[in-house]
């Protein structure tokens, strides 16, 4: 069973579920604004992707300069806390797969735990990606 967390609202989350579409038969959708990961998820999550609260942040997100989350001593249990209380501070796509866990960013990220990956992939923006 693949999952994905996926907000629908996002191009690259979009692309990162259409690429799997291509090639997965079993795949979970989770729209983790509306059925957010445990605490426990998202840290298993974080870690089987090698990423870190820090650099599974979405910055971008007006709500993480407001919290204080860019700063510099900001702990990963603050990160977290954060997460837990506004999921959309989340980075998205992060898809779980037989073959792994990736932070799917840039879509094609995917392409590397799949288990039967397509040769290639137009995303929305036109541009081919190979696998």
């Amino acid at each position: 069973m693949t999952k994905i967390y996926h907000n629908p609202k996002c191009g690259t989350s979009r692309n990162t579920l259409a690429i799997l579409q291509e090639s997965e038969d079993d795949i979970e959708v989770i729209e983790y604004l509306k059925t957010p990961p445990t605490r426990a998820e998202l840290v298993t999550m974080i870690a089987d992707a090698g990423e870190t609260a820090h650099s599974a942040l979405r910055g971008k997100q007006s709500e993480a300069t407001e919290r204080g989350l860019l700063g510099d001593g900001v702990t990963e249990d603050q990160i977290l806390d954060a997460m837990m209380e506004a999921p959309i501070l989340i980075n998205r796509p992060f898809v779980v797969t037989s073959k792994g866990t990736a932070l799917c960013r840039p879509s094609e990220k995917v392409f590397g735990i799949m288990e039967n990956p397509p040769a290639s992939y137009t995303k929305e923006d036109g541009e081919v990606v190979k696998s």
